[in-house]
């Protein structure tokens, strides 16, 4: 360990060089410790406010009373046992502390003394003083000294690891990220036990000064886009950062699209899935969602358990979910089109059936459609906001009621609650949120196109989305890949997975060139006779031939 007289006489080295002719210092101004505790306190008061959960904790250390020592702490913010029982019952209780020492000596033992709490670091200006002391460590200060350590006491109340609310599955973890970046970055660590998983963290808010941290496994991760991450976080300059929203919403490639850019769970395998693909998770404190980078198209299709489940029945599940994307995406603009425009499309009887139900109703089908939808979304979003207890209860009876109501009073025709209700419900199978909103906001543009244009205009409009969708990018990486550019390779884990045993390379799009294998040979299921064993015999019992 180097000494304490070695980490000041580096310090002041380092102040020396900041320091120009004039005797101003070069570049920001920083505010030094004052070697006095009453000065100190003092200005540690007057930046705070005066605030009460800022903690104090004045010390009687050795035989001369000259020296003095103050711990100062945020209440909340710390472990109380770690300050209580370990760090001041250790220096009150330190025999070398009981004699006569020199201020500089009593620092040095304080900073040996408190290692095992987890570290102790030395500041000298006020901004990282502050940074560390709002952060929970313990900041001690000895009378005479222009130099605080800094103890290690991070704690106070945390939610534990809990279930997910969202990304439920049937098959696989019950473990769901919390609010702390420590609790959630372990989550990853217990999956993904490998030297190679880097961590690097940041601050990021002048005045929040949240903490950043981005993940990836070395190796298998693309440097560039390792490096376009770094790249996009450290630009940011904004006073808060309260949410991952906020990252995400300032390092996302294209602003002008409804289409998510960046990928976010509150799962830790599926974090773990993704970072042994390539991609990049970026963690913010105080909240449980995870961003990855960069996220593709086909990606908010796909669920964790795709891949615990045979890959016959996790690829017609994941079939059926984008059939279902595209059905509460474009359902209600079909009735419309057909119905207004291409009556030819619709079988006799049922366009009998549908026409004496529009006999009474006195609004176009488009009108009946968009109000509809417009409703239906009210409710959403009053379920979303209201008490748990009563808010699913709310959403199903305000549906029913308002359903019946308006097409007692002809207001709207059966068929079209039933196409909007279909709708709404084909929207929650999709198992990203953010995409879902996507859906819901394009559905109203291809209702208004289907309106007045028909079929035709629904065509025209679709093109156009899904020439948007080919011109996207996130983080460099074209957001329609494999299929547009088309690579075959990739192709094995879109619409369909292929088993596990064929699925032997990593997306060459995220991964290293230099790792991009990740089964071996002969990986496929055979049977026994296929690989040299002898079947069992019913009638022998043993394992000779039958």
């Amino acid at each position: 360990m180097v000494s304490f007289f070695k980490q000041k006489g580096q310090m002041k080295k380092r102040e020396k060089r900041m320091i120009d002719e004039k005797g101003q210092y070069k570049g920001k101004t920083t505010e030094l410790i004052d070697s006095s505790i009453s000065a100190n306190l003092e200005k540690a008061k007057q930046k705070t406010g005066n605030s009460p959960d800022i903690i104090i904790r004045k010390l009687k250390i050795s035989q001369n009373p000259e020296i003095k020592m103050t711990i100062l702490y945020v209440q909340g913010l710390i472990d109380n046992p770690s300050v209580t029982d370990f760090l001041i019952e250790s220096i009150m209780k330190n025999p070398h502390l009981k004699e006569k020492l020199l201020p500089q000596e009593a620092l040095e033992v304080i900073s040996k003394d408190v290692v095992s709490l987890g570290g102790v670091e030395t500041v000298t200006d006020w901004e990282q003083l502050f940074l560390s002391l709002l952060s929970g460590d313990s900041i001690i200060f000895v009378d005479g000294i222009n130099i605080a350590l800094v103890a290690s006491t991070k704690g106070g109340e945390r939610r534990s690891v809990q279930e997910p609310s969202t990304n439920s599955v049937v098959r696989g973890s019950r473990e769901g990220f919390t609010e702390s970046n420590v609790t959630n970055i372990a989550l990853v660590r217990r999956i993904i036990n490998s030297p190679d998983l880097w961590i690097e963290s940041m601050k990021i808010g002048t005045v929040t000064k949240t903490d950043v941290s981005i993940m990836y496994i070395n190796g298998i991760a693309k440097e560039g886009i390792v490096e376009e991450v770094k790249k996009r976080l450290k630009g940011i300059n904004i006073d808060s950062i309260l949410e991952s929203g906020y990252i995400e919403q300032l390092i996302e490639d294209q602003v002008m699209t409804p289409f998510p850019t960046l990928d976010y769970t509150e799962r830790p395998d599926k974090v773990a899935g993704n970072l042994l693909e390539g991609r990049v998770a970026i963690f913010v404190n105080g909240t449980p969602f995870v961003l990855v980078a960069p996220a593709l198209f086909i990606q908010f299709f796909q669920s964790v358990e795709d891949y615990f489940a045979r890959f016959d029945i996790a690829s017609s599940i994941r079939f059926l979910r984008i059939f279902i994307f595209f059905i509460s995406l474009i359902a209600p603009s079909v009735y419309v089109a057909a119905t207004t425009y291409h009556q030819e499309m619709i079988p006799t009887k049922l366009l009998v059936i549908l026409a004496a139900q529009r006999d009474s109703v006195p609004f176009p089908a488009v009108f009946e459609a968009f109000i509809m939808e417009v409703t239906f979304e009210l409710l959403r979003e009053a379920s979303l906001r209201m008490p748990k207890a009563i808010g699913a209860t709310m959403s199903i009876v305000g549906a029913l009621v308002i359903g019946q109501a308006a097409v007692q009073a002809g207001i709207v025709s059966p068929a079209t609650v039933i196409i909007v209700s279909i709708t709404a419900i084909a929207s929650f199978a999709t198992p990203a949120y953010a995409m879902a909103i996507s859906a819901r906001l394009l559905r109203f543009v291809f209702i208004i196109c289907a309106g007045t244009m028909g079929l035709y205009g629904m065509i025209l409009f679709f093109f156009v989305v899904l020439v948007h969708l080919c011109s996207l990018r996130s983080f460099g990486v074209p957001y329609m890949t494999p299929l547009a550019p088309l690579n075959p390779e990739g192709l094995g884990d879109t619409f369909f997975r292929r088993p596990m045993w064929a699925l032997k390379y990593r997306p060459k799009f995220l991964s290293s060139d230099n790792n991009l294998k990740r089964e071996g040979d002969n990986q496929r299921p055979l049977p026994p006779t296929s690989r040299g064993m002898k079947t069992f015999n019913m009638k022998k019992g043993d394992g000779t031939e039958s």
